[in-house]
Parts: structure tokens; C-alpha cells; sequence
């Protein structure tokens, strides 16, 4: 289902001429996000008239979550639109941005906004300079292309940066499309980025990485035995910080992970380079936030270097 309309007036937010008013909607990008976010813009009452998208995959999911909408070339997508969602990799964005600009497409008195967390306004300054008035709006959510992608947009989080005057409309947009809105100041956004692929990327890898060795050691049935403790570690994390670590580590016994280093160089090599450096991080922290006593954290710590120096001596 799409997300529901929220009512921006009571959110605090002024619903006069400092917000949107309806508005034609083009979508740059079909993909895993912006089908999602033109669904939930439609739904808010906006109306989306055009949408681009290169790859098979982005044309059925923009068949499913945008019917009816045409799929058109980035420019004439710019010029069908008042408000125009850039929702393309992080890498592409800089240059479609410019190119649009090169090529006359942006108009003056459009909304744009783009979903990446690694770029803030910078990214949009071509636009702006053509009379654009420029917003970075991200959600701070995983889509994976799944039915269930446009139920996860309902609360969640969206990194807001705006210029003060436009942060009403920012604000508005997020709430409409059924997020809830926080701020980003522009020096900010590239680690606000790193921060949430810290959490959310590295973690299915480390989840990923859990699970093949939990087969390599003749478990068959590895989500059934990691869900219960990855459930019970995430939550004493996001509730306790530093204080809810537990492990080898945490109780400075650096035998156990002495033994953990020799058995998966013997039987998974690949994962020791990632268990050392999670290892030497969680022991780091462990010391900062007194869980360790550096006489416990200090053979830890030479136990992991003489390991990553012998793994590059090989």
C-alpha cells in the first residue's frame, strides 16, 4: 500500500504559500527508490507525469507503483515537471545535474530534490544557478526492490538539508510522502552517510558472513540460530551503546580470540582480515568506554597486529 498522506499543518508545518502546493512530479529514476517516493507523492495528491528508467527491472517496477506514468528521456521528464526527484546513484548524480543544466532543461521556479545521503546541496548548484530551488531529501531506509519497500517509507526517517527558507517546503514534502523529517547541516552529509552504511550495509555483510561460517561449521539452518542473538545485540546496542557488548573481547580473553584467529585461517581465510578489524575496533572502544582495563585491551591489541602483519607478509 502506499504510504498514507500525512496532514502537514499538524505537524507544525505551514501549509500556506510556504508549502507545495500540487504539483507535476517527474521522476529520474525508477529504480529501487524513486518508484517508491513517486507512489507516495501520488498518493499525497501530487500528480506524476513523466518518469525515466534504464533498466528492465525499473520498468516493471515502475509499471507496478506508477501506472499509467510514461517513461521519457531525463530532460523531457525535466520538462513535463514542477518538481523533479533525482533518484540515481551517487556517482551519476553530479553529472546528470550538469548535463541537464548544459542542455537548458532546467527551468526557473521548479522544486528538485535528490535522494542521496552522500551529497548535500553542492550536487544541485548548476540547477539552482537556472532557478531551481534545490532540496536534499534522503531516506534513511534500505530498499531492496521488494513488495514491501513502499510499507517501510510509512515513519521513516528522512535526512533533511535545505536552505532556511526552503526548509518548510523540505519538510512538508517528507511528511507527505510519509516520512518523518530531521536536519543535515550541508558539512555534515558525507558522514552522515558513512554512518548509516556503517549500520545498515556492513551489517547484512557481517550477518552474511555470520551465516557462512555457521555453515562452514555443519549448521544447516543459520537464520534460525543467529536471529535470536543478532535480535538481542542489536537492540542492547541501539539501547545501551558500548555498555551492551559482550564476547571475548569485552571480557579481555584474548586466548579465545587467539583461537578463533588460528581456526579460521585453517578453515575460512578469507574472513580473517574482517574479524581482525572488527576484533581491534570492538577492543579499541571496549578501552574507551572502560569495559577493558588497558592491562586486558593491551595483549588484545598485539595479538591482532602480530595477525595483520602476518597476513601481509603472506
Amino acid at each position: 500500500m502506499p504510504a498514507a498522506r500525512r496532514n502537514p499543518r499538524a505537524a507544525g508545518i505551514p501549509d500556506a504559500h510556504d508549502a507545495p502546493a500540487r504539483l507535476r512530479v517527474g521522476i529520474i529514476g525508477a529504480g529501487r527508490v524513486g518508484a517508491v517516493l513517486g507512489a507516495a507523492l501520488s498518493a499525497a495528491g501530487h500528480d506524476v507525469v513523466a518518469a525515466s528508467g534504464l533498466s528492465a527491472a525499473s520498468h516493471l517496477r515502475a509499471a507496478r507503483l506508477l501506472p499509467g506514468v510514461p517513461l521519457l528521456p531525463a530532460d523531457q521528464v525535466v520538462a513535463a515537471a514542477d518538481l523533479v526527484v533525482l533518484a540515481v546513484p551517487d556517482d551519476t548524480l553530479p553529472g546528470l545535474v550538469a548535463g541537464l543544466a548544459e542542455t537548458g532543461a532546467w527551468r526557473a521556479g521548479q522544486l528538485a530534490f535528490h535522494t542521496s545521503g552522500a551529497h548535500g546541496l553542492a550536487v544541485l548548484a548548476p540547477a539552482e544557478r537556472a532557478g531551481v530551488l534545490p532540496l536534499a531529501l534522503h531516506p534513511a531506509m534500505t530498499f531492496t526492490g521488494a513488495v514491501e519497500d513502499a510499507d517501510r517509507l510509512s515513519g521513516s526517517p528522512f535526512g533533511v538539508t535545505s536552505a532556511p527558507a526552503y526548509r518548510p517546503v523540505a519538510e512538508t514534502l517528507v511528511l507527505e510522502m510519509g516520512g518523518e523529517p530531521f536536519f543535515v547541516a550541508e558539512a555534515d552529509r558525507t558522514l552522515y552517510h558513512a554512518a548509516l552504511v556503517t549500520g545498515a550495509n556492513h551489517l547484512v555483510t557481517l550477518v552474511a558472513e555470520a551465516a557462512d561460517l555457521l555453515r562452514t561449521a555443519g549448521v544447516a539452518e543459520p537464520a534460525r540460530i543467529l536471529a535470536p542473538l543478532l535480535t538481542a545485540a542489536l537492540d542492547n546496542g541501539l539501547r545501551r551503546g558500548d555498555s551492551g557488548l559482550t564476547g571475548p573481547v569485552s571480557r579481555g580473553d584474548v586466548g579465545t580470540v587467539g583461537r578463533h584467529l588460528e581456526t579460521l585461517t585453517e578453515r575460512a581465510p578469507e574472513s580473517v582480515a574482517a574479524y581482525v578489524a572488527m576484533a581491534h575496533r570492538t577492543t579499541e572502544r571496549a578501552l574507551a568506554a572502560g569495559r577493558l582495563k588497558p592491562h586486558e585491551g593491551a595483549p588484545l591489541l598485539d595479538l591482532l597486529a602480530a595477525s595483520r602483519d602476518e597476513a601481509g607478509s603472506r
